[in-house]
């Protein structure tokens, strides 16, 4: 379902979280032996909508009205509050053992020894907030890989 939301987007405040910058996360992964890429399943549907601000989604079929219970795509401020969500959820780890941008998600380990337990305390804050990855776009405990349309290892790009 596409719904067009240009009205909806015109009247409310943009919010102006900001997102991270791409070359510093990426030249953060410099240094790192193991790395792990993570993407979360259908990303901005894990996020449900305030119960209150559902009603504002709605759209007609010819089945009938319906609302969106969680975060569609196509709202203004979907990408600053997923962002905003997610560096509350991993904010004992971002700049440490992580670095996430919006459903982009990479654990780095200095050793492949540390980055099972790095791996372990993702996993942990993924379980306790029931965020839901993308399987097929996950790659685990490899040296290098692609992270933002860039390809990173332990030396950097």
């Amino acid at each position: 379902m596409c719904v067009d939301f240009t009205d909806l987007n015109k009247a409310c405040p943009k919010d102006s979280f900001p997102l991270p910058r791409i070359d510093q996360l990426v030249d953060a992964t410099a240094g790192h032996e193991t790395l792990s890429f993570m993407d979360a399943y259908s990303g901005y549907n894990q996020i449900k909508m305030h119960k209150p601000h559902e009603e504002k989604t709605a759209f007609t079929t010819d089945q009938g009205l319906y609302c969106y219970t969680v975060m569609p795509f196509g709202l203004k401020n979907a990408g600053a509050t997923y962002q905003r969500l997610v560096n509350k959820m991993f904010a004992r780890q971002i700049g440490r053992n992580m670095e996430v941008y919006v459903d982009d998600m990479l654990t780095k380990g200095i050793t492949a020894d540390r980055h099972t337990d790095d791996l372990r305390e993702t996993f942990n804050v993924l379980v306790r907030y029931g965020m839901k990855l993308n399987p097929a776009k996950c790659v685990f405990g490899v040296p290098s890989g692609r992270f933002l349309r860039y390809q990173v290892h332990q030396r950097g790009i």
